[in-house]
């Protein structure tokens, strides 16, 4: 497939860097010094100038292109480069915005702008957090097979009674199935005799239930649920935050400095209590109640800022933080000097458009730890290397770094073993070391 990318900002170029190894890339990019910078770091067609003149385009291989990706920071430009692109070429178009209303109006018009898929980067980053409320002590949810399956991140502390316990002794968790942990620097693929430390980072594959119920008895700090939710920043995505949670039949508290724009908050989310304050005051923070709160999400438009405002709920007692990190080199940053969860609108929009470049069989995938390991949902045909075999027969003829770890087979969760023989027409989750990605992904 020949991919063509307009923007190599950290979107741009996470995705670059995902593909290089399987498909022709074109990254066009208006900014000499970061085009010069794809050009050396990148095995990709590197071309200098404006993605929305259909001259660029077509110095970067329009014509030739099966995908054309719009990923710069401004949603209007991204739409305009689809919609020129369309004008010379069928290939797919993906445009990435930051506003909802543009993915409405979308929605609303079948084949407006030129866009055959468009990406809402606020509205995916309110759905994780969602996401992640529902597994209180989880850092990374995803959810494969239509809701059959979750994926939870763990992290493993000193109290817990998994350290220096091996994963065979661990079992005993209905559908759950270890799959990978990460221990500092190094992934390990989980197997029976793999043994768990503390601050490993463990992965667990299986139905909610199962899942929840692992996190409850084996990472024990926190809250054992999520019912006082508290967002601060009326940004667009503090905004799309509270809509979703009250979706989801919640009734969130929202905290916005700006008087108009709490004024305009509270007219747009009648099931949420928005108030006008300034959350990096520890006495406001402690008359709100912040301090009993289950969950503190910081949606302010500084990643300053919101370490400032996550560290100040957590001094106070509250539960659980979830930050808003733009910067995607904060993120582990942000994770080790106290705050829950950092989420990152950049690396949740590549793995959202990766999927798109995948084999019409790859339903979604779940990137890991910066793209160290993914999960990966595949539609499994007859040529499959896993179909018709015994996994454990199967998997030793795959490279070393994969993990069978839940199949849907007719809408039902099959827990797969040793024994297990995978069907045609089966959901595979597999558990997977980004550094045998292409041999896996070509074999199944």
């Amino acid at each position: 497939m020949y991919v063509l990318i307009v923007g190599a900002g950290q979107v741009g170029r996470t995705i670059a860097a995902n593909l290089e190894r399987s498909h022709e890339v074109a990254v066009v990019e208006r900014d000499p010094r970061i085009a010069e910078d794809v050009t050396y770091a990148h095995d990709v067609l590197t071309v200098t100038g404006d993605g929305t003149a259909l001259e660029t385009l077509r110095e970067a291989g329009l014509e030739r292109a099966d995908m054309i990706v719009a990923c710069t920071d401004a949603g209007k430009t991204n739409l305009v480069v689809c919609g020129t692109a369309k004008t010379a070429t069928d290939a797919f178009t993906i445009a990435r915005v930051r506003r909802h209303t543009m993915l409405e109006t979308w929605e609303g018009a079948e084949g407006a702008f030129g866009v055959d898929f468009m990406i809402c980067t606020d509205l995916l980053v309110a759905r994780k957090i969602v996401h992640l409320s529902g597994f209180p002590r989880a850092q990374d949810v995803e959810t494969f097979a239509g809701g059959l399956v979750r994926m939870a991140e763990f992290e493993v502390g000193p109290e817990s009674p998994l350290v220096g316990r091996r994963v065979r002794d661990s079992d005993q968790y209905g559908s759950v199935t270890f799959t990978g942990v990460f221990r500092d620097e190094e992934l390990l693929v989980a197997r029976g005799e793999t043994r768990f430390e503390d601050g490993d980072r463990i992965v667990v594959v299986g139905d909610a239930e199962s899942v929840g119920e692992f996190g409850i008895a084996n990472v024990p700090e926190g809250a054992a649920s999520t019912d006082d939710v508290v967002i601060v920043g009326g940004s667009e995505i503090g905004y799309q935050t509270a809509r979703e949670f009250e979706f989801h039949g919640f009734e969130p508290r929202l905290i916005e400095r700006d008087r108009d724009r709490a004024r305009e908050l509270a007219e747009a989310l009648p099931g949420a209590l928005v108030v006008e304050g300034d959350a990096t005051d520890a006495e406001f923070l402690a008359r709100e109640r912040v301090d009993e709160a289950d969950l503190v999400v910081a949606a302010l438009d500084s990643d300053g800022m919101n370490l400032l405002v996550s560290l100040l709920a957590r001094r106070i007692g509250a539960n659980r933080t979830v930050a808003i990190i733009d910067n995607t080199e904060y993120v582990d940053l942000f994770e080790i000097v106290g705050i829950d969860v950092a989420v990152n609108p950049r690396e949740e929009t590549a793995e959202e458009i990766v999927r798109f470049t995948r084999t019409d069989r790859t339903e979604k995938i779940a990137m890991l730890e910066h793209d160290r390991a993914e999960v990966v949902e595949i539609e499994l045909d007859p040529e499959s290397a896993l179909t018709g075999r015994r996994i454990d027969e199967s998997v030793a003829d795959l490279p070393g770094g994969v993990v069978v770890a839940a199949i849907s087979r007719g809408g039902r969760l099959v827990v797969p073993r040793g024994e297990t023989v995978p069907q045609p027409g089966d959901h595979a989750v597999l558990f997977v070391d980004a550094a045998v990605l292409d041999e896996v992904s070509a074999a199944v």
